[in-house]
């Protein structure tokens, strides 16, 4: 008698302590990684329509804008995929040069992106400057350009065509972009002609 009235006076904390590991089983199961770090997967975790994405210099000015019909960002490696991208460097004193594609893959940490499919890389003409010569026009077509946004770099190394007034080059081997200087080489044998501007 005395030992079912002990089992019923701690009935009531015997009970508590079966719920509470009943609680923590159930929470343990639900929740793998408690136990270890979660494993993310190349999914997206956000979508955005309409996107607008602007890189600030040193000094608070503008250096690039990218511009997008939709970006979809990857949980994983935090990369994103542009759609209609149009990516514009900014240099002062300088005409802007615009770069667009089919589509644009920009890394993590938002140094590189490559912009991809019918790549075009334009810049608008330059008047003439007390200190400088102005210059026409600068088409550059290719399949595939990469921005190096922390440079100020943009290259190719697959076949390009180069559009300046009258002038057309062509390259196998690509050609790159230096925004800062604003001097563009093209790399490997060079073919085309060259026509004068004062024609």
């Amino acid at each position: 008698m005395n030992f079912i009235h002990l089992l019923l006076r701690f009935l009531p904390l015997l009970v508590m302590a079966f719920m509470t590991l009943g609680t923590y089983w159930l929470v343990q199961l639900n929740s793998p990684e408690s136990s270890e770090e979660k494993i993310k997967r190349h999914i997206p975790d956000y979508i955005i329509d309409g996107m607008v994405v602007t890189t600030i210099g040193p000094q608070g000015e503008a250096k690039y804008r990218i511009i997008g019909k939709k970006l979809i960002h990857y949980e994983d490696d935090a990369s994103s995929e542009i759609f209609s991208p149009i990516a514009r460097a900014f240099k002062e004193g300088k005409p802007p040069i615009t770069v667009t594609a089919k589509m644009g893959y920009l890394n993590g940490d938002m140094s590189i992106l490559d912009l991809v499919g019918n790549a075009l890389l334009t810049r608008p003409a330059q008047p003439a400057t007390p200190s400088q010569a102005g210059s026409a026009r600068l088409l550059m077509n290719s399949e595939k350009f990469k921005i190096f946004l922390n440079d100020d770099v943009i290259k190719t190394s697959l076949p390009v065509v180069l559009e300046q007034g009258q002038s057309v080059m062509t390259s196998q081997e690509g050609a790159v972009f230096d925004n800062v200087t604003q001097k563009l080489t093209m790399i490997g044998q060079v073919r085309g002609r060259l026509e004068s501007e004062n024609k």
